[in-house]
């Protein structure tokens, strides 16, 4: 039962809490880096688990329940505590970011309910190229918010504004998550409704 890619996906279960850690505190540079480093190696531990696990056949229930959930919890805490310290801030919109992150976690949870609804149908939905791409989006998001904190002097003018390059590539990649979400989300919901009474 717990097999290579399992023990993975664990791995980055037990490492949550440390990348919350690390997280805590925005004007900790160091910490941020790190922080950044460790959000690399789960997005690597993800990559892993997957192909190791269909190219050695140990794909298991188990793993199969786990990774969704392993990615959801990375997401989503890494989202609640940037909100929580304010770096989904930029210019023009200050913290109107936090929507962008609010519709990915709704998405999230929703999907999730969906697909807990139509597994008792014996209904599977396939995860489409566009949502594959929505995945994408969302974790270059999240990783160039973070190094954007460990970064904070790697910056651009743009007009009158000192940009962190980093920080912006992560507020515009998540927005693009977000419109991403919003338009599998609305995909997945069309065939949950077929299913409807």
């Amino acid at each position: 039962m717990l097999s290579l890619p399992n023990i993975l996906t664990l791995s980055r279960i037990v490492a949550i809490p440390l990348l919350a850690f690390l997280l805590w505190w925005p004007g900790w540079e160091t910490g941020y880096l790190a922080a950044f480093v460790l959000y690399c190696a789960m997005g690597i531990t993800d990559y892993f688990d997957g192909m190791l696990a269909r190219s050695s056949g140990a794909v298991s229930k188990l793993g199969i329940f786990l990774d969704p959930i392993a990615d959801k919890i990375m997401v989503a805490s890494v989202i609640l505590v940037l909100a929580a310290q304010g770096v989904l801030r930029g210019p023009y919109v200050g913290d109107m970011h936090v929507i962008a992150g609010l519709i990915i976690l709704v998405r999230e949870i929703a999907v999730s309910g969906l697909r807990e609804f139509l597994g008792g149908l014996q209904v599977s939905v396939p995860v489409s190229k566009l949502a594959k791409w929505k995945t994408t989006f969302q974790l270059i998001a999240l990783g160039s918010l973070i190094l954007g904190q460990g970064l904070p002097r790697w910056t651009v003018m743009i007009g009158d504004i000192a940009a962190n390059v980093p920080h912006t590539v992560g507020l515009v990649t998540l927005w693009a998550a977000a419109l991403l979400t919003l338009i599998t989300g609305w995909d997945y919901l069309r065939v949950g409704l077929k299913h409807m009474d």
